[in-house]
């Protein structure tokens, strides 16, 4: 005798807010060649990827929220501070005292 099995199906309806965000996808040469309209686009919000032979890349606008650091030397950071120490115990060059640094922090 056939098993019988029910089935229950529920249908969720979607709210009003959400939205379907489209990407925009260009060619490296497309891209080159309308800097300005995807860096806008960007700026804008917009998803915008570029696919090249290599890869593919998201351009993406930086806000004012967003920490950009370079990439520091630090070996030639260290060495510079060096120098300078060895400068000022040659008498050749005078440090900052800590007030006078705190003081050009806050400038």
């Amino acid at each position: 005798m056939p098993k019988w099995y029910t089935f229950h199906f529920y249908f969720v309806p979607l709210r009003q807010e959400q939205k379907y965000r489209t990407m925009i996808v260009v060619s490296g040469r497309d891209y080159r060649a309308n800097l300005a309209k995807y860096y806008g686009l960007a700026q804008k919000g917009e998803d915008v990827v570029v696919k090249a032979r290599y890869g593919s890349w998201k351009v993406v606008s930086i806000t004012e929220d967003d920490v950009v650091v370079n990439k520091r030397n630090l070996p030639q950071e260290l060495r510079n501070a060096l120098l300078e120490v060895k400068e000022s115990m040659e008498g050749k060059k005078k440090l900052m005292t800590w007030e006078e640094l705190v003081n050009d922090l806050d400038d």
